[in-house]
């Protein structure tokens, strides 16, 4: 009793501790109060509330693009609709092309340096030394009768004054007239833009971000209304669209939404190779073909035509135009559906596009909906134009040009269709699934790009996936924390960003998958997650809330250490002993080892614990005091445990965590027969002491090496360490080398 006593002080004693000394958080803390509280809109358990409410905000644009001044007119109408328990005083408009306007903040906060030797294209970037004359050019913001509204543009928001509050269920329409020009990609890069073929005088336009746009105004933050410094994307409301596209007679054009006059834009050899297309799942079938292209880059026609396009349900609307266009597009079977795969290319794109183009949009159409949810919309588009990967519903620009005389590398066509798959897979995130883009990069880029490679790996043989496997993170992982920040930062505040926001995400969610969860459950949870937020506004705590809710697995260890901080994986074998049971009828042989003594000795015992030239060492087991079976009358047999030890080989493990990140542990045992078997010790064996941890293995037969991550699950910095022997295993891991950081 007095022993208990005594326990149970020393217990309250360190509670009190932690209290007085917190911030105390161990690695296995639950995340509790840092994650948002659950209300009538967003549940504990990470799924939309019965109160859950989102904005609608409903489009009719009219555009035209001038091909002789490369500029954009436009006028549209929007219907914003207040589903919010609020009443508005004031409307919130992105002006995202004003990233490009004359005193832009993006040039004013961003550093440049100059150098002994460098490129005038930089210069001219870094410096913002330019005649182009960019940003939205706004004429007009009316209401609906034609009635001026006061407005003030901030940047790139603009706020509309209300005459009167929007109240709760309420609609309110107005319309904006505007115009803009049309940045040259190659000198500025940009999102959107024009690139210009000199050999035939002609442009490729890849048009986004062309018009004002409402921001989102939602339960978690009232307005989103963040400036855009040009690396924070975009969060857009949901809604309906109906959108004219006037362009030269001679261009083909590629826009979100489905065409509502096709009989008046293309010829009849046309629309008989788009009806043919909608049947064929097998192979691509060309609408426009390259003959047919080539013919039209000569023409130059000084006619127009209207494109009419409509789209229900996206949160964005984006087109291409070009006279040099190719076209073509095949069926997909997902689910009850037939979506249609597109491509549009030039010449320059050829054969490359017109081979691999349309089947990476297949595919991942395919691979997507069997993770997340099926493909809801009637088409997905990728578009050809020079360096660059950019999305938006249903229609993404994507790099990957081969030389002048056609030919290519393998190097090239699969980072080709790396980007076409992460692209047309922005469908899903977030197109379909909205997260925030200006706040949290990571929920779009590194969701998609996980699955991206889901599809990489599913769908080609061999693919050499750059983003995904645990080896390629490991530089990374391993660097100056000076310059890594947590997974879990805003998007204009992150350093290394395409390791941040893209490899590092989608490496957590693949050993997520593969090591601790099992694909099972992670891909019922994570098809959940996807099903719960489809066409809503999900953010981080309705991701992390799912995934534990859809799996019964407590993961908020692993969200804090892989998303909330900057350790890294590192895990040793520091020791190992292998123990036998002594035989108390029998001699115990070489019983005088433990007398060794002096300087000598006991540097043969140093030498021998990363190594079993000692031989095993004996232990005995013994009957069992009554006094520790307390009240129980019933025993245990301790003959028949001795008799199950008698013959067994144990081998006690010490580890260490010296990165700080705390992971399962997977140890390889190599027999004296050449046979193998893998234990994986779960993650919560660092509770109790997050820097070592001890383990026993029992085996029938004797060990010759020992493994700790064999297959690189983990991204282990340091794997030196993780093999036993030191001196017999140090080429163990040699074909692995020069995948990390890949």
């Amino acid at each position: 009793m007095r022993k208990l006593a005594l326990s149970l002080i020393t217990l309250l004693a360190c509670q009190a501790s932690f209290a007085q000394d917190k911030p105390w958080q161990g690695k296995f803390e639950q995340l509790g109060t840092e994650l948002p509280t659950p209300n009538e809109y967003r549940t504990g358990s990470g799924a939309p509330g019965n109160a859950y409410w989102q904005q609608q905000a409903n489009y009719d644009i009219e555009v035209e693009l001038n091909d002789q001044n490369q500029s954009i007119t436009g006028k549209e109408k929007i219907t914003y609709i207040n589903n919010s328990p609020d009443a508005l005083s004031y409307l919130w408009v992105q002006l995202d092309q004003n990233v490009r306007e004359q005193g832009t903040n993006t040039l004013k906060v961003g550093q440049f340096s100059l150098r002994d030797s460098l490129p005038a294209k930089f210069a001219a970037q870094g410096l913002g030394i330019s005649d182009y004359d960019g940003g939205f050019k706004i004429k007009s913001v009316k209401d609906d009768s034609g009635k001026d509204l006061k407005y003030i543009i901030n940047k790139t928001m603009m706020r509309v004054d209300l005459p009167e509050k929007l109240k709760s269920g309420d609609s309110y329409t107005f319309g904006i007239d505007w115009s803009y020009n049309i940045n040259d990609r190659m000198e500025d890069g940009g999102r959107s833009g024009l690139e210009y073929f000199p050999e035939d005088d002609n442009y490729l336009y890849t048009i986004a971000q062309f018009y004002p746009r409402m921001a989102v105004y939602d339960d978690y933050e009232g307005w989103q209304n963040k400036q855009f410094l040009g690396r924070g994307e975009f969060a857009l409301t949901f809604g309906n669209f109906d959108v004219k596209i006037t362009v030269p007679s001679d261009h083909i054009v590629a826009s979100t939404g489905t065409l509502q006059n096709p009989k008046d834009v293309l010829t009849k050899d046309q629309q008989k190779r788009f009806d043919q297309a909608k049947k064929s799942f097998d192979n691509p079938v060309i609408i426009a073909t390259q003959a047919e292209a080539e013919a039209r880059e000569k023409t130059k026609s000084s006619k127009k035509a209207t494109w009419h396009y409509h789209a229900d349900n996206v949160r964005d609307f984006a087109f291409a135009t070009s006279r040099k266009f190719i076209w073509d597009a095949q069926a997909v079977k997902i689910g009850d559906k037939t979506p249609l795969a597109m491509s549009y290319y030039p010449k320059e794109g050829n054969p490359l596009w017109e081979k691999e183009s349309t089947k990476a949009v297949k595919n991942t159409l395919e691979t997507y909906s069997k993770y997340t949810i099926d493909y809801p919309y009637p088409k997905a588009i990728s578009v050809h134009a020079a360096s660059i990967g950019m999305e938006y519903p249903m229609i993404c620009f994507n790099f990957g040009r081969p030389n002048p005389d056609g030919t290519y590398s393998d190097r090239l066509k699969y980072r080709m269709i790396g980007v076409i798959i992460h692209e047309v897979g922005h469908n899903f995130f977030p197109m379909i699934i909205n997260s925030d883009e200006r706040q949290w990069t990571w929920m779009d880029e590194g969701l998609n790009t996980f699955v991206q490679y889901r599809t990489e790996q599913e769908k080609y043989d061999e693919f050499p996936s750059r983003r995904g496997p645990a080896a390629n993170i490991v530089d990374y992982m391993k660097g100056d924390t000076k310059y890594i920040r947590p997974i879990m930062t805003n998007s204009e505040q992150i350093v290394q960003f395409g390791n941040n926001a893209y490899a590092k995400p989608a490496t957590a969610l693949n050993i997520l998958r593969e090591t601790v969860m099992g694909p099972e459950l992670f891909d019922a949870a994570f098809k959940e997650y996807a099903t719960r937020w489809a066409f809503k506004h999900p953010k981080p705590a309705d991701f992390f809330r799912t995934m534990e809710d859809a799996s019964a697995i407590d993961l908020d260890w692993y969200w804090r250490g892989w998303f909330y901080s900057v350790d890294h994986v590192d895990i040793s074998i520091d020791e190992v002993k292998w123990f036998t049971m002594r035989d108390e009828n029998a001699q115990v042989e070489n019983k005088g080892k433990k007398t060794k003594k002096g300087d000598l000795a006991q540097k043969e015992d140093s030498e021998s614990a990363m190594n079993f030239s000692n031989g095993p060492e004996p232990f005995s087991l013994i009957e069992t005091d009554p006094r520790y079976y307390g009240e129980f009358h019933n025993r245990i047999n301790d003959k028949a445990v001795m008799a199950k030890f008698a013959d067994k080989n144990f081998y006690q493990m010490k580890f260490q965590n010296k990165g700080g990140l705390v992971m399962p542990i997977i140890v390889e045992f190599t027999f004296k027969d050449g046979s193998k078997t893998t234990e994986k010790i779960p993650a919560e064996i660092w509770r109790m002491d997050e820097q070592f941890a001890t383990k026993v293995f029992a085996f029938d037969k004797e060990v010759t090496n020992i493994t700790l991550d064999p297959n690189l699950e983990t991204a282990d910095t340091d794997v030196e360490d993780n093999y036993f022997p030191r001196e017999e295993s140090t080429s163990k891991f040699d074909k692995f080398k020069g995948k990390e950081g890949k």
